[in-house]
């Protein structure tokens, strides 16, 4: 079983890794370099290169990478090419086909908006071009694969399987440094892959609003930093902020409960209870976040506690070998 990850993401790397741990002969790919120094097995490199250039060389590991793997696992709706017209050479090919879907590109404004007063989508993921994007992959590939119920209602019509599997966390990667509750001034984090998106503005409104009235603790933005530097800053937190507007858990909230520590984020009330039970995440949207930051900081008894929930949580749900054998299946189905 030889498979191919593509295009970018560090879930995706975290996956393949976790596949081959099982004995799945599967790579990552990056199409470009990332600002995040992610690190996968290949990255073609194609910022550097020309238009022309890029074209001629993605043409190529199309080609190459047909004769040597047997499946092929699209992330984040992107394909080889822009109009997708490889989904055609691989199925004449006779390659089986899987897409993952992640966010953005499948968050109709319309549905989103109907289910959620907080939500905010990237403008350029318009109806039409979602709409567009689902019918070219769907009429190739009959599996989908999302983290969450959140993102599966956006699709559960639109392929004819819909898997919800956890994001990929190796917990043995992530050694826990639960929070202190005798520190004095701890340290909260924010890591937002979009200000806009991830109701940046909300938390720094509370952080501000909470330093005037006398609070003490640190506040740290975690913004254009390797991944590695991103992960150290998250093991030494104390309380870990992830989004306040999307609904769902983000995989800052996974990494952040593997390292064992305190989650605040937003979960609809409507798809709270779709998620494994014990789910330790502290919920607040953009209204509450002051209230419920202020509320975790004054009982710093409960950090410890909430950390060890978190931890044990992504050990029985997100742990990679748990995970990879869900995949595994799908695979052998297809």
């Amino acid at each position: 079983m030889r498979v191919l990850h593509l295009p970018y993401g560090s879930p995706m790397i975290e996956l393949s890794n976790a596949l081959r741990a099982k004995g799945v002969q599967s790579v990552s790919c990056h199409f470009e370099e990332h600002p995040f120094a992610f690190k996968p097995d290949i990255c073609l490199q194609l910022n550097n290169l020309s238009r022309q250039e890029r074209t001629r060389k993605i043409k190529r590991f199309l080609k190459e990478s047909m004769l040597h793997y047997d499946i092929f696992h699209f992330h984040f709706g992107e394909t080889f090419y822009a109009d997708k017209s490889d989904l055609k050479m691989l199925k004449r090919a006779g390659k089986k086909m899987v897409v993952h879907h992640h966010g953005s590109e499948i968050r109709r404004p319309s549905a989103a908006e109907k289910n959620n007063p907080y939500v905010r989508v990237k403008p350029e993921w318009t109806e039409e071009k979602i709409s567009r994007n689902v019918s070219t992959l769907a009429t190739y590939v009959d599996h989908a694969i999302v983290q969450d119920y959140e993102l599966e209602s956006y699709i559960r019509n639109s392929y004819k399987h819909v898997h919800v599997i956890p994001h990929t966390i190796d917990a043995n990667q992530y050694t826990p440094r639960y929070p202190a509750p005798k520190n004095t001034s701890p340290l909260v984090v924010h890591a937002p892959t979009s200000r806009h998106i991830k109701g940046t503005e909300s938390i720094q409104n509370a952080i501000n609003e909470l330093k005037r009235s006398g609070l003490s603790f640190q506040f740290q933005l975690i913004e254009g930093t390797s991944n590695e530097e991103a992960k150290s800053l998250l093991s030494r937190a104390d309380i870990v902020i992830d989004q306040l507007r999307i609904g769902a858990s983000g995989y800052i909230s996974s990494e952040a409960m593997a390292f064992g520590k305190p989650v605040i984020c937003y979960i609809r009330e409507d798809l709270v209870s779709k998620y494994p039970q014990g789910l330790p995440i502290v919920n607040a949207n953009p209204d509450t976040i002051t209230a419920v930051l202020k509320n975790l900081l004054q009982n710093p008894h409960k950090w410890e506690k909430l950390g060890k929930q978190g931890r044990t949580y992504i050990e029985k749900y997100h742990h990679a070998p748990v995970v990879a054998d869900r995949y595994i299946d799908i695979y052998k189905s297809l």
